[in-house]
């Protein structure tokens, strides 16, 4: 899994760059264009070189459980990306997140009866599992808001320009590429619990640091913190995507990847959601503020994440020591010791 993180990696790194140079030469819309030309060399990719690996025995869809999970997290999805703006009325939104939730406590019943649903939810009673679905959940939301603060604080509030700001946004992925490979050792010395615990302790106090950036920070100052953030961050991604797989059987995979996945991206959501509601909470006008009331409004974000982030140590504690050693091999690795 390192060794495949690291190719994906070069679109955060330069993901940012591109797309300041994109707003500052040309028409913000043409970003939405550069999907087509990627996605279509993606699919001539997959289609020469992906073999066709086909499973003896398929289990039949589960139609009901799709339309059910799908309809509630598509629409769940939605309320968050609308949250906070004045195109849907409170009670429109509460409306909306109400027949969501409805929808995916009705996937839970259909699910526990159904002979073969969509997502096996009983895969949650694994210690590993659970550990890394919820724990990874309540980590993302306060790792998502970042990438949405990083240029508001950059551009709005220290007066970069897209591009500068892009570049700024590039140690983080720099530092997870070049420390990637040291991971997996990490893991095998000291364990998932330990490295999850600490790490996501160190992640929030991380975050708490981001606060201090103002328009006196020079520059080498912020690309240490941001690349420091950035191993941090890879370290935990590494140890919360192969603990998924810690306990799951083959059959079970595929379940357990789709679960994990549609959380990720949730997570995701929550994160931009909370980061954006702290930050307009803390300013008097946000569509009249100035650059000082901004940077205070995303230091205050900035606070409440990092909150949120060492909170979900909570969950990780329940790991006992041994836990993951089937993938971090940490047994091995003290046998040799």
């Amino acid at each position: 899994m390192t060794f495949v993180a690291i190719p994906g990696l070069i679109g955060p790194m330069l993901g940012p760059v591109v797309g300041g140079l994109i707003v500052g030469y040309f028409h913000w819309r043409v970003i939405f264009f550069i999907n087509i030309p990627i996605g279509l060399l993606g699919l001539y990719l997959v289609y020469q070189n992906l073999p066709d690996y086909r499973e003896e025995h398929t289990n039949p869809l589960d139609v009901i459980g799709l339309i059910l999970f799908g309809s509630g997290v598509a629409l769940l999805s939605y309320v968050l990306e609308v949250f906070g703006e004045h195109t849907l009325s409170g009670l429109e939104i509460l409306s909306l997140l109400a027949i969501s939730v409805a929808l995916l406590a009705g996937y839970g019943i259909h699910a526990a009866n159904a002979a073969h649903p969509l997502l096996r939810m009983t895969l949650l009673r694994l210690r590993t599992f659970r550990a890394a679905v919820v724990g990874g959940f309540v980590t993302r939301i306060g790792i998502g808001g970042i990438p949405f603060l990083f240029p508001l604080l950059y551009q709005v509030g220290l007066g970069f320009s897209p591009i500068q700001s892009g570049l700024l946004m590039m140690p983080q992925a720099l530092a997870a590429m070049s420390l990637k490979p040291a991971m997996p050792g990490i893991l095998a010395r000291f364990g998932y619990k330990s490295v999850l615990i600490s790490n996501t302790i160190i992640l929030g106090l991380l975050i708490f640091l981001f606060a201090t950036i103002g328009p006196k920070t020079p520059v080498w100052l912020i690309v240490a913190q941001v690349f420091t953030y950035g191993f941090f961050t890879s370290l935990q991604y590494t140890s919360l995507n192969t603990l998924v797989y810690a306990d799951v059987t083959e059959e079970e995979t595929s379940s357990a990847s789709t679960i994990a996945s549609t959380l990720q991206q949730m997570s995701i959501s929550f994160g931009v959601a909370s980061a954006s509601l702290v930050t307009a909470f803390f300013i008097p006008d946000r569509f009249r503020s100035n650059p000082p009331e901004m940077i205070h409004g995303i230091h205050q974000a900035f606070f409440v994440l990092g909150g949120l982030t060492v909170l979900s140590t909570i969950v990780f504690r329940e790991l006992k020591p041994n836990d993951g050693a089937s993938v971090s091999q940490r047994r091995v690795a003290t046998a040799s010791a």
